[in-house]
């Protein structure tokens, strides 16, 4: 079954960059945002301009752990939670909930 996960991110999946303790490494990954029921993002004015409170969704197999980041598309994410999925006993994917990260990251 990882095999499947594997050759699935890697015919659709998006190109990213996982940091982790200043360390990069390119993966495979779904991300988008996550959808709101009532299709509304939660945004806030402040006086450096709009904030987007959206949350993000990441599925790879590669971990991507709570305080990590993914830059994906020009944005970097700040992992807010990421957990292994398992199917009978062998690792799936890992799925982790983002959201906008407001700072430099990875040493740039």
């Amino acid at each position: 079954m990882t095999g499947q996960v594997e050759a699935i991110l890697e015919r659709w999946g998006q190109t990213a960059e996982l940091c982790r303790e200043g360390r990069r490494q390119t993966v495979r990954a779904f991300i988008q945002p996550v959808r709101e029921r009532d299709e509304v993002c939660p945004e806030a004015e402040t006086p450096l301009g709009r904030l987007d409170g959206r949350l993000w969704l990441y599925l790879g197999r590669a971990a991507a752990e709570t305080g990590d980041t993914v830059v994906w598309n020009g944005t970097a994410f700040r992992v807010r939670s990421g957990r292994p999925l398992y199917i009978g006993g062998a690792l799936s994917h890992w799925r982790a909930v983002l959201e906008r990260e407001r700072e430099t990251v990875c040493g740039n």
